[in-house]
């Protein structure tokens, strides 16, 4: 799977071999963002144009785009890693949510770095 950007928007790109198509979605927005093509040259056109198009469509219909999340996450981790970081944040003179939002934000850095902007 590949990661493609443009305008500040995401998407994950696989291939069908069965089909013989390239496909793709827009990630972290709510609503449903899809574009397929033949070719990798047509690919990178039609997500620009799903893009561009879904700001369009939201423009005209009066909605706001889906753009970045509230801040706040809520996720389950196992007793012994919650420990740990709980320690490594106290031992770094950090909140937690302080040293998580770093360690949060170097990976995701490290996975949009391999991000192919279009």
């Amino acid at each position: 799977m590949s990661i493609m950007t443009y305008k500040g928007y995401s998407a994950t790109v696989e291939f069908d071999a069965d089909d013989e198509i390239f496909f793709g979605k827009l990630a972290g927005i709510r609503d449903g963002v899809g574009f397929h093509a033949d070719t990798a040259r047509e690919l990178k056109a039609a997500f620009r144009e799903a893009v561009d198009d879904y700001i369009e469509t939201c423009a005209r219909i009066g909605k706001s785009p889906d753009k970045p999340y509230s801040g706040k996450v809520m996720f389950r981790v196992d007793p012994e890693v919650h420990a740990r970081v709980t320690k490594a944040a106290e031992l770094s003179g950090r909140s937690l949510n302080a040293w998580a939002e770093d360690a949060l934000r170097r990976a995701a850095d490290a996975d949009m770095a391999k991000a192919v902007a279009v």
